[in-house]
């Protein structure tokens, strides 16, 4: 029997909303808001209606206009074309991208448009005297998809991934050229077609050392300068010798090593190349988030209001903000109220109501009333921007030295010697050419390549494999890190908890009618209420009359009666109607599904885990109590954050913080690891040194394995690359291993440190 109030299925006819597929009350061309009837509308319009045939998932439900776009600053061609760069959130599937890239380009006075489903980044060029960027924007608004501005990029090296690419074309070639000669070495070959393999070997390996291996002679060179040894000094020795004895030998006649040589660089290179690679990516990644800040703000000037942007605001001028904009600069309430989301400051999930002398802080969202803001500060000067460059700063803070760091120096120094004496003894026993070939087959066995590949190819394969597990990492020193943690300590809101309103408990007859009058609402009560009540499979109901007021709630009629939503207190929200039929819905955040079995994973490691949140403390209690966390610690503000973690690191220990708020940037800063939620603050995001890309904490307990097994790699490599060089340099000094036989012992010995970085995501998938 249907619960009291609700129309019988009989009665109501139930279909779904066509476009995002929500169950509403109705004929089935009913949609379930404005927002999915404009959407349709344009698609339709675009002659697109084949999207609804083949996509592969429903799009998200469209919530509410993306803003004043039209005082955005954007480049202008010398073709008179204005182009931006954008970030697209919110695409589901190929077929989201398909029909918004199409919608885009068949957008009259868009004159190109891309977009990437991998990076979620477009590119618009469009001609400004037929459609306005507004529009443009707009649009993609439309179809349920959230358009931010991209910041600046970190370029790729593409200098060193261009010497890497000519090091590897002349190493392969080289290789099979000499793998000719090593042929006819032991069957014979016409001395012509030697020479002729040897000076394409030559020719091949000349810009190898002359120009790919130019970073590795700079750098023993700089180091050279400072009275430093390190790595790049036996490479570059290693280079410069094979190559010389190269040229020589090609000339007179001999074997060369070139391909050695060849190896050697490009190995080394595609190192660097890795490593360089990660860098860029927490850069990107990092600037996308900083470019949602807002880029314009409405100004009063005189009687009337003007779109600047928010660079040319001054402290003192007047700007308005209505429901759903983002403040453009900090500032003190000067007229009108409503209920302001400062998630992004605060780190809680629940609006805060503002008022005339309430102080605001940009990057802050308007969730409904009107406000009028007095600014008091702009640009570096607001809160959100001081913030932002302090935890630039604590991002690019410096890493320890790793181990082969350490043993570089003894390593290049006793590489040397070793090789110095060879040459002078063989010199005094064989002569200049025996003396000769046994420093080379020294310095070419005991090429440090494997000993330096071994921990950013560990790291590599630890940072793919956490990466494949949802947590992005910015460095291999970032993962490695997380190895030494003993004890974890996680904010509450966005990241043991889901971060966002939810209902918490309601009668399903209060949901229907709540969400009829909210399903228009942006409000994220209304929000919550409408996701509740399709969650549980109620149609929206259709409502008429509605009127919204901030401050106070809701009102309309459902049904043919009126009805009212209006605060109950906190968490709490009343629905009354004509008579006295009265419903309470309760309403809070909510533990993540799978953060208790995850916390007790990290326990049983031997991890200590605390809860560290700014919310009160019976809140804060029920939470750790519902996740399994022993101890939980309330009220905290940002800076006591960074002070617990900073005293207990002053205790000799190792923190791992976790957070998704801009109040938990100080925090990621002061931890020893410091990991942001995705979907959190772009400021947490910008310090943090991994960033998990799933809503929820299971990335953390596969980080940890992908640190234990990279670090156990490395360990394995390094002893083995240790053993090795012993052996080999001890046989090669004895003058039992020519250069022809180091030449293959030198690959075989980088081939042992792959095969040790191939194992790592084995490791991590049997904790899986």
């Amino acid at each position: 029997m249907a619960a009291a109030g609700l129309r019988d299925p009989d009665v109501a006819r139930v279909s779904r909303c066509p476009h995002c597929g929500t169950p509403v009350e109705g004929s089935e061309d009913v949609f379930c808001c404005s927002g999915c009837e404009m959407a349709a509308a344009i698609i339709k319009g675009a002659g697109l209606e084949a999207y609804y045939q083949e996509r592969e998932v429903l799009p998200p439900r469209p919530e509410g206009g993306s803003g004043d776009w039209d005082a955005v600053p954007v480049s202008v061609g010398e073709d008179g074309l204005c182009e931006i760069r954008l970030q697209v959130d919110g695409l589901r599937c190929a077929s989201c991208v398909w029909v918004t890239e199409n919608v885009l380009q068949r957008t009259a006075g868009v004159a190109e448009a891309t977009l990437s489903y991998a990076t979620g980044r477009a590119r618009v060029r469009w001609d400004p005297e037929k459609v306005r960027l507004g529009e443009v924007v707009g649009r993609i608004s439309t179809l349920g998809y959230r358009p931010r501005i991209l910041g600046e990029e970190a370029e790729p090296d593409r200098d060193l991934l261009i010497r890497l690419g000519v090091a590897a074309f002349a190493a392969m070639n080289i290789m099979m050229l000499s793998a000719a000669l090593y042929t006819g070495w032991l069957g014979g070959m016409d001395p012509r077609y030697v020479a002729l393999f040897q000076w394409i070997s030559l020719a091949l390996a000349a810009p190898v050392a002359l120009w790919c291996a130019e970073p590795f002679f700079v750098g023993a060179f700089s180091g050279l300068r400072f009275g430093v040894l390190h790595m790049d000094l036996p490479i570059a020795l290693g280079v410069a010798v094979l190559f010389g004895h190269g040229l020589v030998v090609t000339v007179v006649g001999g074997d060369t090593y070139l391909d050695s040589m060849g190896m050697l660089v490009t190995l080394l290179l595609a190192g660097r190349v890795l490593e360089s690679r990660g860098r860029r990516r927490a850069s990107e990644a990092a600037t996308a988030m900083a470019a949602t800040a807002p880029a314009t703000a409405r100004k009063r000037v005189g009687e009337g209001v003007e779109v600047v942007p928010s660079e040319e605001l001054e402290a003192g001028d007047l700007m308005d903000v209505a429901a759903g904009e983002e403040l453009a600069a900090d500032g003190i309430v000067d007229g009108g109220h409503g209920n302001l989301r400062m998630a992004l400051i605060s780190g809680e999930a629940e609006p805060v109501e503002v008022q005339v002398g309430s102080r605001v802080v940009a990057g802050s969202v308007l969730a409904d009333g009107f406000l009028t803001v007095r600014v008091t500060a702009v640009g570096r000067e607001t809160v959100l921007q001081q913030m932002a460059d302090q935890l630039r700063l604590s991002a690019d803070r410096g890493v320890k030295p790793a181990l082969t760091d350490r043993i570089a120096p003894w390593f290049t120094g006793v590489t040397l010697v070793v090789a110095t004496v060879t040459f002078i003894g063989w010199l005094y026993l064989a002569g200049l050419e025996k003396a000769i070939l046994t420093a080379v087959a020294v310095l070419v066995v005991a090429c440090p390549c494997a000993l330096a590949l071994s921990r950013p190819l560990a790291a590599a394969a630890g940072l793919g494999a956490a990466a494949r597990r949802g947590l992005l990492f910015r460095s291999g020193d970032a993962l490695l890190e997380m190895e030494k943690v003993d004890l974890v300590a996680l904010d509450k809101t966005g990241t043991v908890t889901a971060g966002e309103m939810e209902v918490v408990e309601a009668d399903d007859e209060a949901l229907r009618i709540a969400s009829g009058l909210e399903r228009f609402s942006g409000h994220p009560i209304g929000r919550a209420i409408t996701r509740a009540a399709v969650g549980r499979g109620i149609p929206l109901p259709v409502a008429e009359e509605v009127q919204e007021e901030a401050g106070f709630g809701i009102r309309g009629r459902v049904d043919g009666r009126s009805w009212e939503i209006s605060s109950g207190g906190p968490g709490k929200v009343l629905v009354r109607g004509e008579g006295e039929d009265s419903w309470t819905i309760t309403l809070g955040d909510r533990v993540r599904d799978d953060s208790r079995a995850t916390i007790e994973e990290i326990l049983a490691t031997g991890r200590e885990v605390v809860l560290l949140t700014g919310d009160v403390g019976e809140v804060a209690e029920r939470m750790a109590e519902e996740a399994g966390i022993g101890e939980a610690l309330s009220r905290m503000d940002p800076t006591e954050k960074a002070e617990w973690i900073r005293d207990r690191r002053d205790g000799g220990r190792r923190v791992l913080f976790a957070g998704d708020g801009m109040n938990d940037g100080p925090g990621l800063a002061r931890a020893d690891v410091g990991i942001a939620m995705g979907t959190g603050a772009a400021s947490s995001i910008l310090v943090a040194d991994g960033v998990i890309s799933v809503p929820s904490l299971r990335p953390i307990l596969a980080g940890f394995r992908a640190a234990e097994a990279a670090a156990d790699s490395i360990r394995k490599n390094q002893l083995r690359s240790i053993g090795y060089n012993v052996a080999a340099v001890t046989l090669a000094a004895s003058g039992l291993v020519n250069p022809l036989i180091a030449a293959v012992l030198m690959p075989l010995s980088s081939g042992m440190v792959i095969w040790g970085a191939s194992r790592v995501d084995r490791a991590v998938r049997r904790g899986d």
